[in-house]
């Protein structure tokens, strides 16, 4: 994978072909390879539905990812799109967080001159998701662009209000992503989640919740498992990767992920866990397969 690969810009490439249309816990468990791999079905303990984001392995095909993630006990793909949804469904697989209304990160709910042309695509693709079968559809705050707290609080309100009622109807779930603003999207609003949870308490619906990334999370606030444990009411969705460098979260970075899944677990939380670090191992399956075994606790 080139080293500049990013998620903003992969993701721009997703969204623009969806608008067409026994294992240890520990770090300990390091040794794989290929004949793993192969092993079928790969027998996972039930604690956690696993899912791994698309755009992370976008060196292999969808078909590919699919029979891949299927072989290690996976259950869902993050961040696909309607013109993908009919790979995932004849493997078995959930698209356990569907994409391709946001116009892009940047561009969000907290600014109103985006809520024309965000209200119309989530109004789009909320029947899509739930005809689909599927339930979690990410949107994004957006850019301050020097908005403030409380006018970016408002302004999300004033748009995603016109979006819950039918949210609501068809039993979808709009969750905001807290990304970090600190490393890798400067300027991004939703960067801590006080600022989500305020959000969602405004809002005052199910069908409203967040994706805590628990990469970005560290970066921007840290206290991951403090943090959990209050914000769970909230939190409907969770994504993973190594901290620094948002690659494999084995022994060479700072979060110690059993620890995290334990309290996730602890919560009572039924949603998905997507692993969405970037491999920098050349046998990325190996990493995945490594990944999911550090958090299947």
């Amino acid at each position: 994978m080139k080293s500049n690969l990013n998620r903003r810009n992969a993701l721009k490439n997703i969204i623009a072909g969806t608008a067409a249309i026994g294992v240890s816990s520990g770090f300990s468990s390091l040794a794989m390879n290929k004949t793993d791999l192969q092993e079928q079905p790969w027998k996972l303990k039930g604690n956690i539905n696993h899912s791994v984001c698309r755009w992370c392995f976008s060196t292999l095909d969808v078909e590919t990812l699919c029979t891949e993630a299927k072989k290690l006990g996976l259950t869902g793909i993050d961040l696909v799109g309607p013109k993908d949804w009919p790979t995932l469904k004849k493997h078995g697989l959930t698209s356990s967080m569907c994409n391709g209304a946001e116009i892009n990160l940047v561009d969000g709910f907290n600014d109103k001159k985006f809520h024309e042309q965000l209200v119309k695509n989530y109004s789009e693709m909320i029947p899509r998701v739930a005809e689909a079968g599927y339930k979690n559809l990410i949107c994004f705050s957006g850019n301050r662009r020097g908005i403030d707290d409380e006018t970016g609080w408002n302004n999300c309100v004033e748009g995603l209000k016109k979006l819950i009622p039918l949210a609501e109807k068809h039993n979808v779930i709009l969750i905001m992503e807290l990304l970090n603003s600190k490393v890798n999207h400067k300027d991004y609003q939703c960067d801590n989640t006080p600022w989500g949870v305020e959000l969602c308490k405004r809002l005052g619906s199910e069908n409203f919740k967040l994706l805590y990334d628990i990469y970005h999370m560290q970066i921007d606030e840290g206290n991951v498992i403090s943090t959990i444990k209050t914000s769970h009411n909230y939190i409907a969705h969770y994504h993973t990767a190594g901290v620094p460098g948002r690659n494999e979260i084995d022994d060479t970075q700072e979060l110690y992920y059993p620890a995290i899944m334990k309290a996730i677990v602890e919560t009572g939380f039924k949603g998905f866990v997507a692993q969405e670090f970037i491999p920098k191992n050349a046998d990325k399956l190996a990493s995945l397969k490594k990944a999911i075994s550090i958090c299947d606790i």
